[in-house]
């Protein structure tokens, strides 16, 4: 769903405190919780225009995209990825295992935030993973910054998707 389709109503905090309690029980391997979000929304948004305007500081115009782009959802999302590290700096868990232990944990936050009416997506190029953002918000390597979940009241009919087959992506064995 688009930036467009969210309509301008806030969203309850308590909404968004439910998403991410879904959020973090997610599965990831050795218990590493590899998560890490920070939220913006309401006046939170103007620090995230802020931000985003970090990604090209000399070109003009980009401050008046950036805030107009953090306010086009109710509520913005970071999606952080920090792994636990052995005691001698290396991963506990390789990076692509807690990878897949936050992306399962955004997928339970995306469920959660449907359940209770709200449209969203998960933003994952550009502006939402450059390498200035991910700065900002403290997530310097070993951490990554996987995107944004942006949030909101849908402002439209709810739009309909459409799968392929699901017989043409499953082997039955037995």
């Amino acid at each position: 769903m688009g930036h467009s389709r969210y309509a301008p109503d806030p969203v309850d905090r308590e909404v968004i405190e439910m998403m991410l309690e879904a959020a973090n029980w997610g599965p990831s391997h050795e218990d590493t919780e590899p998560w890490r979000f920070q939220v913006f929304m309401g006046e939170g948004r103007k620090k995230l225009g802020e931000i985003f305007a970090l990604t090209e500081p000399d070109k003009e115009g980009v401050a008046e995209g950036s805030m107009k782009r953090a306010f086009s959802a109710p509520v913005w999302i970071s999606l952080g990825m920090t792994p636990k590290l052995n005691e001698d700096g290396s991963l506990l868990m390789g990076e692509e295992a807690e990878v897949m232990a936050v992306s399962c944990a955004v997928q339970n936050l995306h469920l959660m935030a449907q359940a209770q009416g709200l449209a969203g997506m998960w933003h994952s190029k550009g502006a939402s993973v450059h390498p200035a953002v991910a700065e900002a918000l403290g997530l310097s390597a070993p951490s990554r910054l996987l995107g944004f979940f942006m949030c909101g009241w849908p402002s439209t009919e709810w739009l309909s998707g459409e799968r392929g087959p699901l017989e043409d992506k499953v082997i039955w064995h037995g």
